[in-house]
């Protein structure tokens, strides 16, 4: 496993709204999150916490979650609460592109990427926890995640992979020739093929991660992709996976009405398409927790979370 280095320097920066899960960069600069009262927001000037401001763009009437630009300067939301979501910046209005599959209510919408030919690939974390009993999913460990692909213009998605533990992130090679899915409470990153004489296969890219891997982001096609651990691999958890569904069953309600309060650890990989680590970043600050999610924004790291009613941000690493 690659080496890791700190996180530093690292500042904190209010944005006034509860859960900036995901943050996407535009070709502006400017950074984009989601927050849990139903917002779209940029933030602007980030690189001077005194003068950055903050702008609603649009509101989803659900819970925002994984974001991704398209090439028109449009949004794609996957909102937890309303399912796959098309977000207008200029003229702040949503559309709902999918809100089922085959008939079932498509809820916990993950991460979304697009697709060379217009297709939308996308992801469902569980399909029997909501957002807010996500702890549930990470202690069951039900593998009801799903990998989908919306093609242009249809409204009814297709499945290509089920059974993924916590579906997450997700990002397509520079090629275009496969897709990185995270499964969060399996500690690992899954290849799924989308061309080529393993079209339709899917097999490991990365496994036994340190932490558990949350929402990806690709910045260029010359570049790695990021992808944010937004908890420590846990030994006690490890060893909960291997008892009988049973036992995980009653450890998730347990969870799910307990306090949860995350380490104050959080931690960023880079990889390259061959699956190689290319940076390992940690940080230990007890007021910012769970980093799930990162991009690069103007020499910046910034870093969203579930859970913080702000971002953080850190000088990004030399290329490599």
């Amino acid at each position: 496993m690659h080496t890791p280095t700190p996180l530093v320097p690292l500042r904190y920066v209010d944005i006034g709204a509860r859960g900036p899960e995901d943050v996407v960069v535009d070709v502006q600069g400017r950074v984009l999150t989601g927050v849990d009262d139903g917002r779209i927001l940029r933030l602007d000037g980030l690189a001077d916490p005194a003068a950055t401001r903050v702008v609603t763009v649009a509101e989803t009437g659900g819970r925002p979650l994984g974001l991704e630009l398209l090439p028109d300067g449009a949004l794609l939301v996957c909102d937890a609460e309303r399912g796959l979501l098309r977000a207008d910046l200029t003229q702040g209005t949503v559309r709902v592109l999918a809100d089922s599959v085959a008939g079932e209510p498509l809820r916990f919408c993950s991460n979304a990427v697009t697709l060379p030919d217009g297709s939308v690939c996308f992801t469902v974390s569980s399909r029997r926890h909501p957002l807010e009993h996500w702890i549930g999913e990470v202690v069951e460990q039900t593998g009801t995640g799903r990998l989908l692909r919306l093609e242009p213009g249809s409204e009814r998605p297709e499945v290509l992979l089920e059974d993924l533990q916590f579906a997450n992130g997700l990002t397509v090679s520079r090629d275009g020739s496969f897709l990185v899915v995270a499964e969060t409470s399996a500690c690992r990153l899954t290849r799924y093929w989308l061309t080529g004489p393993r079209a339709g296969q899917h097999e490991p890219f990365a496994e036994d991660l340190p932490g558990m891997p949350d929402n990806i982001w690709r910045g260029g096609l010359d570049g790695p992709f990021w992808v944010a651990l937004a908890g420590p691999r846990l030994a006690a958890l490890d060893l909960l996976h291997r008892a009988p569904a049973a036992v995980r069953r009653a450890a998730a309600r347990t969870a799910v009405h307990a306090p949860l309060r995350p380490p104050a650890q959080g931690a960023v990989l880079a990889f390259d398409d061959d699956g190689d680590i290319v940076h390992h970043l940690t940080h230990r600050r007890p007021g910012f927790r769970m980093v799930t999610s990162v991009c690069e924004a103007g020499g910046l790291l910034v870093m969203g979370s579930v859970r913080e009613r702000g971002v953080a941000v850190s000088e990004a690493p030399a290329p490599k």
